[in-house]
């Protein structure tokens, strides 16, 4: 008895001990956050708070602007546009409370005017709240600021209004469909409101299945390896997807980051900028990015100095290789003039300047024509002289010919053939 009981006590101390160290050993992890959740020992969590100052960081999300949230690997923001809407925002937020997620929503005027008590309990369950215009039109790229503006400021007042208290909703705001527009930033921006796009969606406002969705989802999360995702609370598809993008979630080891503004009472979460791309470079990727060539300027020198022996790193004591006539030329020549102004004149109509241009280089052509015209002309002339002298000779020669050729016929008789003449080698060598 006595030695069992010794034995009991030593494996109860060393489950103790191992208990110790794996409670230690998975901080951080979700296994760890899980005991936040009480009745869900296994739920996913969330597992930090990041707290963001719009006016730092007023455009974020990969899919449209450089930056996007200083997220570690493995992180997740969920985010939900379009809701309130009870028949499935209902079962969103219950997927969320079981799993003790923390999400983002951007809630549309017109359902927050119809439902405001869908407002209200995703304030009471700690979720961030921002807005996503009054109606959800998919023409904010083109719509000029006496439009937009109604739009922002209705989602801003219905969802506000629909709040127990006003200040709860977040200084963030989606734009419709993503139709990106400077105007429409610009205004957003001088308000203080930051503007939400995403890392990835999932496309589950598109005409596809549960598993299409789910799919999408951890396709594009994989590839990225942390980011904002994109979803909507207000379609039955994504209801189907959620658990199943969860569970991988929980599987695959990733982190759930709820993020809320900075006030006043709470401070920005601190950051460097480098961590608010979704891929900062390291030291171990090289960057030929070279700073620019500095434009030096001289004022009011007249002469510019020549160079010496010390700007070459030249040392005195090295024998030159100039001859000593341009050594004592250098030497005289301690500065050198600076062109004129002159130098560079080129007059207004020539050829040069007429060139410099597309519209002007028929107009160079012409120019360059008629200078060659007067040549032209003086070859025609005397090419007209040289045809005249050589046709006055041909007409002093022709007339001899018919005489020699009419005693030629009288000398043959008749019905006799003619025999060819035969000109003698003498006279056709005295010729």
């Amino acid at each position: 008895m006595i030695g069992s009981s010794v034995v009991s006590r030593t494996r109860s101390w060393i489950v103790l001990c191992l208990g110790g160290f794996l409670g230690v050993s998975s901080i951080g992890s979700p296994a760890a956050l899980a005991a936040d959740c009480p009745g869900h020992p296994d739920a996913l969590g969330t597992s930090r708070t990041l707290v963001v100052d719009p006016r730092e960081h007023p455009l974020i999300g990969t899919m449209q602007y450089r930056e996007t949230l200083p997220l570690k690997d493995h992180e997740v923001v969920l985010t939900f546009d379009d809701g309130p809407l009870p028949k499935y925002s209902y079962q969103v937020l219950k997927m969320l409370d079981d799993e003790c997620i923390k999400a983002t929503f951007f809630i549309i005027g017109e359902q927050a005017k119809a439902n405001p008590e869908g407002v209200r309990k995703l304030i009471a369950a700690g979720h961030t709240v921002g807005t996503h215009s009054m109606n959800h039109p998919l023409t904010f790229d083109r719509m000029p600021v006496e439009k937009f503006e109604p739009q922002i400021n209705g989602g801003i007042e219905w969802t506000s209004a629909a709040m127990t208290d006003p200040t709860k909703l977040a200084p963030f705001f989606r734009i419709p469909g993503l139709m990106r527009a400077e105007a429409v930033e610009n205004y957003l921006t001088s308000r203080g409101i930051q503007v939400w796009s995403a890392d990835f969606p999932a496309d589950d406002w598109r005409h596809v299945s549960s598993d299409r969705v789910y799919q999408l989802a951890m396709q594009r999360l994989e590839a990225k390896g942390k980011g904002i995702l994109l979803l909507h609370d207000i379609q039955a598809r994504t209801v189907a997807a959620l658990p199943k993008i969860i569970r991988d979630l929980k599987a695959k080891g990733y982190r759930i980051v709820h993020v809320v503004p900075a006030t006043p009472d709470r401070p920005a979460t601190p950051t460097t900028p480098v961590e608010w791309l979704l891929h900062p470079p390291t030291e171990t990727v090289p960057i030929a990015r070279w700073p620019a060539v500095p434009h030096f300027v001289f004022t009011e020198t007249k002469t510019l100095p020549a160079p010496s022996l010390a700007d070459l790193n030249a040392e005195a004591s090295h024998q030159s290789l100039l001859p000593r006539r341009t050594r004592g030329q250098m030497d005289l020549a301690s500065t050198l003039p600076v062109p004129g102004p002159a130098l560079f004149a080129i007059p207004e109509g020539s050829i040069e300047v007429l060139l410099s241009t597309t519209l002007s280089r028929r107009a160079a052509t012409r120019l360059a024509m008629a200078a060659q015209t007067p040549r032209a002309a003086k070859d025609k002339v005397a090419k007209g002289k040289a045809g005249k002298a050589h046709a006055h000779r041909t007409a002093h020669a022709a007339p001899g010919a018919p005489k020699h050729t009419a005693q030629a016929k009288s000398a043959t008789p008749k019905g006799a053939a003619p025999h060819p003449t035969r000109v003698a080698t003498s006279v056709k060598k005295r010729a």
